[in-house]
């Protein structure tokens, strides 16, 4: 038999699938590790225990599973994006990771768009957000200037994995786009930003593509993990551009409908010809020269789960959510807007905040519940405008994560989205195609297109009832002028709470 190993690197844990050449994942293997928030707003970890949990679900899959090291022919990974990992010139960890969900660098990306403005746009596809690593690394040459000046390389969390279990440094496209330090047209690090804030550009590390071979595991890494240096090493993806692999989201007639604690609608992108200045996130694809663009939700499942706790946390998942159906299209006339941790698309306002309009004595708690249902996919429809607005269609919405678990939401999606909405048989995301990745890299496929054809499976198609998707058209109008009217004094209920609670 033959494996190929994909490494799911997240934030609060790591999940290592091991899959044969049909596609099957064989065993899996998961480790958790902590995360630290040493002031408010502050999110960071120590890189190695990424290494140690992974070392340790790889032991158990040779272990416990009986996976033969021997048999294992590549490894690639998925990665939890924007992660600021420095390295001194012994490739020694210099200070903990700042992860992608810190939110300390708001003052840099105010800086950043005060010295380039829209030439940053121009190159990077990208307007900075606290985020992003860019941001990051200004705030460490700020404010910890004894730390950057000992920095020789910068790392994103997954490209640190790699380098321990390889010897050797590099970092993808996909999450290299995601430092916004990426000269997207010419696939190169912008010396023009180097320049203008004044950062070596030999810190940043050699590009390579998602499917590249990286190395081979090290004779280090072999004695601490049991695997064999006859494994090859390719190097990876971010996870939102791994998680597009593995839903089959190749060819530019297909979105992902992702619904997790944040929610993210991604679209394939067949060229970087699309411009969409910045109002949404521009990426390299897994696939060499293809992209991906995205608009994110910030609290899509975590709207509804906040609802449930709240009020209904004696009832099971599945039957808080089918519920619903006890009320109407349009929630009887409810509409809620999800932004109750703030907003990114299309509104990066970090003090807007979530709200019910037109609540009667006559509702009931269904009613909510689905008005939470519809507010999460009418966001997620505001994105889609998105596309819309620059001539970018697509006939397939591809629903993966909560979303995908629910015939009510996914019809609902598919009502509000016009169009044809299916989900995957057998769901695992970003380590599905982290694992892809590895199986076209060490040639059991051409590409990731063929690759998915075998490894992809969809579930059941939903689609549009025309006189429901006639009631959310004139419901969304509605829902999209609540943001207008209601941010001024989200803003200020926000200035209150931070002076006087």
């Amino acid at each position: 038999m033959s494996y190929v190993l994909g490494i799911d690197l997240g934030t609060s844990s790591v999940k290592v699938s091991a899959v044969d050449k049909e596609g099957k994942i064989v065993a899996q293997q998961g480790y958790d590790y902590p995360l630290s928030q040493p002031k408010p707003g502050y999110s960071e970890q120590n890189p190695e225990d990424w290494v140690t949990a992974t070392t340790v679900a790889i032991d158990r899959l040779i272990l416990n599973d009986g996976l033969k090291p021997a048999e294992i022919e590549g490894i690639s990974y998925s990665g939890q994006m924007h992660g600021l990992v420095l390295l001194d010139q012994n490739n020694q960890v210099l200070r903990p990771a700042i992860l992608w969900n810190d939110t300390r660098t708001t003052a840099q990306c105010q800086e950043i768009l005060a010295v380039m403005g829209q030439e940053f746009i121009d190159i990077t596809r990208n307007v900075p957000l606290e985020g992003f690593t860019l941001p990051k690394i200004l705030w460490v040459k700020e404010n910890e200037p004894q730390i950057f000046n000992k920095v020789r390389t910068i790392l994103l969390p997954k490209d640190y994995l790699r380098y321990r279990m390889t010897g050797k440094i590099a970092m993808d496209y996909s999450d290299a786009a995601g430092t916004i330090m990426l000269d997207e047209i010419h696939k190169t690090w912008s010396t023009v930003i180097a320049d203008k804030f004044d950062l070596p550009i030999n810190i940043f590390p050699p590009l390579i593509e998602s499917v590249g071979l990286a190395g081979n595991i090290s004779d280090s890494y072999a004695t601490f993990s049991g695997l064999s240096t006859t494994t090859q090493i390719f190097g990876g993806a971010a996870d939102n551009a791994a998680g597009a692999i593995g839903a089959g989201i190749l060819a530019p007639n297909m979105v992902m409908s992702s619904i997790g604690t944040s929610g993210v609608v991604l679209k394939y992108e067949d060229s970087a010809d699309v411009n969409y200045n910045g109002s949404l996130h521009f990426f390299n694809h897994a696939i060499p020269n293809k992209y991906y663009t995205m608009g994110v939700t910030l609290a899509a499942g975590y709207s509804l789960a906040w609802f449930k706790k709240n009020f209904a946390p004696d009832l099971a998942f599945d039957q808080f959510v089918a519920d619903a159906t006890e009320s109407t299209v349009g929630a009887n006339g409810l509409l809620f807007t999800p932004y109750i941790v703030g907003e990114r698309t299309p509104y990066p306002d970090g003090d807007i905040r979530g709200s019910f309009i037109g609540i009667d004595g006559t509702h009931r708690r269904q009613d909510f519940t689905r008005a939470v249902l519809e507010g999460i996919v009418f966001s997620f429809a505001d994105i889609m405008a998105i596309f819309a607005d620059k001539g970018s269609d697509f006939d397939t919405v591809v629903s993966i994560g909560g979303g995908a678990k629910s015939p009510v939401w996914l019809q609902i999606q598919a009502d509000i989205f016009n169009k044809r909405v299916i989900s995957l048989k057998n769901e695992q995301g970003p380590g599905m195609g982290a694992a892809m990745i590895a199986a076209v890299g060490v040639g059991w496929f051409e590409n990731l297109q063929d690759c998915a054809k075998s490894f992809v499976s969809y579930g059941q198609a939903y689609q549009p009832n025309p006189e429901n998707v006639q009631k959310y058209q004139i419901l969304h109008k509605l829902y999209k002028k609540i943001y207008g009217q209601t941010a001024e004094i989200s803003h200020e209920l926000m200035a209150y709470r931070r002076n006087n609670l």
